[in-house]
């Protein structure tokens, strides 16, 4: 019981009639369904969602559930409950603590609150549980199926800039080597990271900076001559040497956000970084990618167009219709169920279904001979793959450093750990967990950092991060075992061994990746621009600054893009220095944005930081599934690993750094001393 209040004014106004003869027993009258977080200062509400069923049922994005009552939703705070429609009191349920139902008219009800660890009551597999190795097998694989689509789409995008021939079986060597690490980074976070049931895949926020850097005129691909036939060997000479620049480049990134992570300054980045700057860094992720998937989709507009409707369909139109199936249990026997295929897989189904299409046209020669949707363009890819290949560091030779590279993918490691802040967050809301304590998300951003070091050294071409995709299935599967999301992490090392399963995604029609771009790179966008529910959006000052972000996000980069020397300041690390970052969107719109935000004058409440805050409020209280089992004791009697922000005994305001904040200056007041946590 988290706390008991004792006030007329916690009745709703409906029934206050109904307990006005009340004695003040301690009675339980709890509502349906109330999204709370849980703070050390008390209980707010800050949201409702209705349920089903009598006991909170499937609440959606639940922290904190007050249950018992009957159908009926409710908004409980400190001292008020407010009524939510039409409430009719003879049909409210009253509850004492044996849960007998009682007289309302009779005994006064105190609001009595109850956690039920999130969302636990709806979850089948809560954080912590071990289910049995076979079912944790079967749903450790659908993890691996819902991941696949990201994995793949990244390796295709950039493996053209690399100077990667269609046919060179390399592109299906960097989906295999991408596979096997994202496995080892997932298995990496479960477990001694967040301790989060995430899923760690490639991140689209190292795209733009490594296309950017592939675009410098000494990394741009060589004319094409039709005359001109190359070796292997010849065009390894090529693209190789491309690839351990931006190894090198992630390597560098990787570093930096370990760095934030091991210090604890994400906790202190976050006093700085406002909603205003979130917005135009997220959306502007995949944003300036239109020209890529359309020039994907153009191979075959007709079979994009189906693509793209087929998506639609299954991940809008049916994502609430449910297929039913046949389950036994020894407690129940059969039973029936119903699965959510289509909001599950809509990226799998319209990839089979599609891919299918193209194969029947391709077989009744309807699409002529070099079609990009023809299925029998890249089938040599698939045979010179070996059928087992191990990826190992340095398959594709030492990394190379440059300032410039490794400046850009930092854009790209700052972008992504905003995202994988939020992902935390929103993994332990559908998880049924407490908030992450600090400790917990530096240690996930630190982990994170060593993943996308380890992919460097590998050759993913890509840095790691959290998948939302993932995290998302958690909330409709209703499982989130740690140990699942393991085993589907020895599920991803285990495929990214098959050489032959990376060839065969290579085959994969151009038009087709095309439609499948469009949505998901809209998708990215999209959810950069939901964090604008924090601000005021009547305020014309939180307009200008989130416009003129956006605006110069797109307008900068492309005029130095099209003005390639431009920039002539007679030092040429220098002069690509200045190119890389100018020509990254998500840096020029989120530093624009995080700067005139922080300088134009404007109301915290204005700004969203109230609601920013409170949202990211609570999580200081170490809990069991964030802590590290096996070296929990001796990071206890250990006094050095206090003051160190990624351990799990880690003592908050043990460090603490000076700066002198925009703020204060505005007000000419002396500096501030904020704790890194």
């Amino acid at each position: 019981m988290l706390g008991h209040y004792k006030n007329d004014n916690l009745l709703f106004p409906e029934i206050q009639k109904g307990f006005k003869n009340a004695q003040g027993n301690k009675w339980s009258f709890l509502a349906e369904c109330v999204k709370m977080p849980l703070s050390s200062a008390g209980i707010q509400a800050e949201d409702v969602n209705t349920g089903y069923g009598p006991y909170g049922g499937q609440c959606k994005d639940s922290i904190l559930v007050v249950c018992f009552g009957q159908h009926y939703p409710a908004a409980v705070g400190e001292n008020t409950v407010s009524d939510i429609g039409s409430i009719s009191p003879s049909k409210m349920s009253v509850r004492n603590s044996a849960h007998e139902e009682v007289d309302a008219s009779e005994n006064k009800a105190d609001v009595t609150i109850h956690t039920i660890e999130g969302l636990s009551k709806d979850i089948d597999y809560k954080i912590d549980d071990i289910p049995p190795w076979y079912v944790s097998l079967i749903l450790s694989f659908q993890h691996y199926l819902m991941m696949l689509g990201g994995t793949v789409s990244y390796p295709y995008l950039i493996s053209s800039h690399l100077c990667i021939p269609n046919d060179d079986a390399t592109r299906g060597y960097l989906i295999s080597t991408t596979l096997f690490v994202s496995g080892i980074g997932t298995l990496l976070q479960t477990t001694v990271g967040t301790r989060l049931p995430i899923v760690q895949g490639s991140s689209m926020a190292f795209l733009v900076p490594l296309l950017t850097i592939l675009h410098l005129p000494e990394w741009k691909c060589p004319e094409k001559n039709s005359n001109m036939s190359l070796t292997p060997d010849q065009t390894a000479e090529i693209w190789m040497p491309r690839m351990r620049e931006v190894q090198g480049a992630i390597i560098g990134a990787s570093v930096f956000e370990m760095l934030i992570g091991m210090t604890g300054m994400i906790g202190l980045l976050l006093n700085w970084i406002t909603p205003l700057a979130i917005v135009p860094t997220i959306s502007l992720v995949t944003l300036p990618l239109f020209a890529e998937a359309a020039h994907s989709a153009s191979g075959h507009w007709g079979i994009a167009a189906l693509t793209i409707g087929l998506m639609i369909l299954f991940s809008q139109g049916l994502r609430d219709f449910t297929i039913p199936y046949f389950k036994y249990s020894s407690k129940k026997g059969w039973t029936t169920g119903r699965f959510p295929l289509f909001k599950l897989f809509p990226i799998l189904l319209t990839l089979i279904l599609s891919w299918s299409l193209c194969g029947i046209f391709t077989a009744a020669n309807i699409f002529q001979e070099g079609n990009p949707a023809r299925t029998d363009t890249l089938l040599s890819v698939l045979d010179n793959s070996p059928w087992i290949r191990l990826p190992y560091p340095g398959q594709f030779g030492l990394p190379t450093f440059s300032v410039a590279a490794v400046l850009g993918a930092i854009a790209g490691s700052f972008a992504s750990i905003i995202e994988s802040v939020g992902d935390y967050y929103a993994c332990a809301r559908l998880s049924g967990a407490e908030a992450p304590p600090k400790h917990a998300i530096n240690r996930g951003i630190f982990v994170e950092g060593l993943c996308c070091m380890i992919a460097g050294f590998f050759g993913t071409a890509c840095g790691l991060t959290s998948f939302s995709e993932n995290i998302g299935a958690i909330g409709i599967t209703k499982v989130a075992s740690r140990r699942v999301i393991q085993y589907g992490g020895l599920v991803m090392v285990l495929f990214g061994m098959f050489g032959k399963f990376g060839g065969i995604f290579v085959t994969i029609p151009q038009p087709i990746l095309g439609g499948l771009f469009c949505i998901m790179f809209s998708m990215v966008t999209a959810i950069g621009l939901s964090s604008l529910h924090f601000i005021d959006l009547n305020s014309s000052r939180n307009l200008f600054v989130l416009g003129f972000s956006l605006f110069m996000g797109l307008c900068i980069p492309s005029w130095i893009q099209s003005n390639p020397g431009a920039i002539q300041t007679g030092n040429k690390i220098v002069d690509q220095i200045i190119t890389i970052l100018l020509r990254t969107n998500m840096l020029v719109g989120g530093f624009i944005g995080f700067l005139l935000d922080n300088i134009i004058p404007g109301t915290d409440e204005e700004r969203g930081l109230l609601k920013w805050k409170k949202q990211a409020r609570n999580g200081s209280i170490s809990l069991k599934s964030y802590e590290l089992p096996y070296i929990k004791k001796f990071l206890e009697r250990r006094s050095f690993f206090r003051h160190l922000p990624i351990s799990p005994s880690y003592e908050e305001g043990s460090m603490k750094i000076k700066f002198l904040s925009i703020k204060s200056l505005r007000k000419n007041k002396t500096t501030n001393s904020i704790e890194m946590s």
